[in-house]
């Protein structure tokens, strides 16, 4: 667990979504073994409440990107001129 001990130490701010998600896995699996001394599992539950939020902030921040993205794509797109197309009313009769 060398590697999670470095990555622990690293601030969230500082790791990118991927890194943040297994940090978080990990410490999820960690606590359900139960087998951690109450001080070790109370700083992993805290580091990952940490994680969390950071991640869901992400997540949040992507979604409002691609809805505006998605927003200037039909802004870009021009609506079709159903005014001037023939009637097509006597079709259906």
């Amino acid at each position: 667990m060398a590697a999670e001990e470095t990555t622990e130490r690293k601030p969230v701010d500082q790791l990118s979504f991927a890194q943040a998600s297994i940090e978080l896995e990990q410490i999820v699996r960690s606590l359900e073994v139960g087998d951690l001394e109450l001080e070790v599992a109370l700083e992993r539950y805290n580091r990952g409440v940490e994680l969390l939020k950071s991640l869901r902030e992400r997540l949040a921040d992507a979604e409002q990107k691609v809805q505006v993205l998605l927003g200037e794509v039909d802004d870009d797109q021009e609506a079709p001129d159903t005014k001037s197309a023939p009637a097509t009313e006597f079709m259906d009769e």
